[in-house]
């Protein structure tokens, strides 16, 4: 065998698949499943027999999902997951499609639960074991309309809630167990610990997945996949690039070069932390083009937010191909596609999608016949962030908030000028460095400052004043689909605005915006 072989046979011995039924917060199964050491993949309810055994895995987890088992042609479970005598856990409309293949019945119910509810716990079970006792009354989080109304045979009741009479099931024998309620998100508060249950106790995983492991598998694969030839990768300042432009690095050295475009619409001293990172600490061939009079000019009178982006990408697109040609072309691209764009890229219906546009580097690998190397792609952003702490790359980098590929473009709601871009920098900056120094930093998901369109009358000093107002935006969240206000106190902001309007010649308005996502996005633009 090969060393690759030897790595993941040693890495993926033990493994948790996940049959994704379309639920929204699917991928928090996989992140609760991997936070416990085990390595686990999503693929859709469609994925054939054949796939699924020769997955090998130690146990089968089915999520949840909008349909109802008492349409025709809802999903159903491949007869495969039952064949293998693996432990099965069925959640939500897991458990309703396993209650009714199996010889149950599943009704719509007049009294559904969404939200917040409460299971008795009635019965001991290997899926409860050290979490919740017998009698116990435990928060969960329903989202279900239908609702199992009779058991299959083998079966026996776990817990029960007012809408749902079967919430927690179980056949011990066969090692078959279902949740009406979702244990993957936060507001069951016991959640990962009864999905540790499943994977540690009943499926007999032993957690022995950790990044220091696939950082060494990915290391043999990256040089088994290129050899002695080269690579280049776009860094943008952002963590994924940083990580994937890391870890190649560490696996073939030089044959590694990173191109790094300057568009001009990055953050205050970006640019020369980028440098100094790479450069300096790590030692990684770069090369810097400053491009920003080209970007500016292309966005002279440009204030629609798509045409922004279009030719921010456009532009990056033939900047990196030029510098990439000056090099004398490469064989491979690096890019920082992450396990939920590979996942995204696939529906549950089985369909391809194409992956999102700011993963694919505007056909590049095409338009110069390179292959793709893509070692972040079995990883969420969280591990993303460890991998980065495990090769030693500084917590300004790997730490750092979700940054936008167009950058600071579609946070100046008008046209782009070089003077609102620094203006915009200075706000930004000084709004950043107020949130560190309050130690809340790690607390938020993305925080950020909008230079707005409109012109304020203000008073300073004796003087009467028209400049620009801006936005402030902080929000908390897990992975960007959902996002809540950060709840600063008022003596932050008022700090916060006072240092803006008194340090930045130009602006004498700050609001903070109070919008969740929905129904506001996190970027405004």
């Amino acid at each position: 065998m090969t060393q690759v072989s030897d790595l993941e046979q040693s890495l993926h011995e033990e493994k948790i698949l996940i049959l994704d039924f379309g639920s929204q917060v699917t991928q928090l199964i996989a992140r609760r499943v991997r936070e416990s050491g085990v390595y686990c993949e999503i693929w859709p309810y469609t994925s054939n027999n054949e796939k699924i055994r020769s997955f090998a895995p130690k146990g089968i987890i089915l999520s949840g999902g909008p349909a109802s088992v008492a349409d025709k042609d809802s999903p159903r479970i491949p007869d495969e997951v039952f064949a293998l005598n693996i432990p099965v856990l069925g959640i939500c409309y897991g458990e309703q499609a396993m209650c009714h293949q199996l010889g149950g019945k599943v009704e719509s119910s007049d009294h559904r639960e969404f939200g917040r509810a409460h299971v008795e716990i009635i019965e001991d079970s290997s899926l409860c074991r050290g979490v919740w006792a017998r009698g116990n009354r435990e928060q969960v989080w329903m989202s279900h309309g239908d609702r199992v109304v009779k058991l299959p045979p083998g079966f026996k009741v776990i817990g029960t809630s007012e809408g749902a009479p079967y919430a927690m099931i179980a056949d011990e024998g066969r090692r078959l167990y279902g949740v009406q309620f979702h244990p993957e998100v936060v507001h069951t508060p016991h959640g990962a610990a009864l999905l540790k249950n499943f994977t540690h106790n009943i499926a007999g995983c032993h957690g022995n997945w950790t990044m220091a492991s696939f950082r060494d598998l990915e290391i043999a694969r990256i040089r088994e996949q290129v050899g002695d030839k080269k690579v280049i990768c776009g860094l943008s300042g952002g963590v994924d690039s940083a990580v994937a432009a890391v870890l190649i690095h560490q696996a073939i050295g030089d044959h590694l070069t990173c191109i790094f475009v300057d568009h001009g619409m990055l953050r205050q001293g970006e640019v020369d932390e980028v440098v100094k990172t790479f450069t300096g600490q790590f030692n990684i061939p770069l090369i810097k083009r400053d491009a920003s009079d080209l970007f500016l000019k292309e966005l002279e009178g440009v204030t629609d937010p798509e045409v922004k982006r279009k030719t921010i990408g456009r532009l990056f697109v033939e900047v990196f191909e030029e510098e990439a040609k000056k090099l004398g072309g490469a064989d491979f691209l690096a890019q920082g596609t992450l396990y939920p764009d590979v996942i995204e890229s696939v529906s549950v219906t089985g369909s391809s999608v194409t992956i999102k546009s700011h993963h694919n580097v505007g056909g590049l690998p095409e338009r110069m016949n390179m292959k793709l190397v893509e070692p972040l792609r079995d990883l969420f952003k969280d591990e993303v962030r460890d991998l980065g702490r495990e090769m030693g790359i500084p917590e300004n980098i790997v730490g750092r908030h979700p940054f936008p590929g167009p950058g600071l473009a579609i946070r100046i709601l008008s046209d782009i000028t070089r003077d609102k871009l620094d203006l915009l920098r200075k706000i930004d900056s000084i709004y950043l460095e107020e949130i560190r120094s309050a130690g809340l930093y790690d607390a938020i998901w993305q925080a950020f400052a909008v230079l707005l369109p409109v012109r304020t009358v203000g008073v300073m000093g004796d003087g009467r004043t028209y400049d620009h107002a801006c936005a402030l935006r902080a929000v908390t969240s897990v992975d960007g689909m959902t996002a809540d206000v950060y709840p600063f106190d008022m003596a932050f902001l008022t700090r916060v605005a006072g240092r803006i309007v008194n340090e930045v010649r130009g602006v004498n308005r700050v609001t903070y915006d109070i919008t969740s996502k929905p129904p506001g996005t996190i970027e405004w633009e």
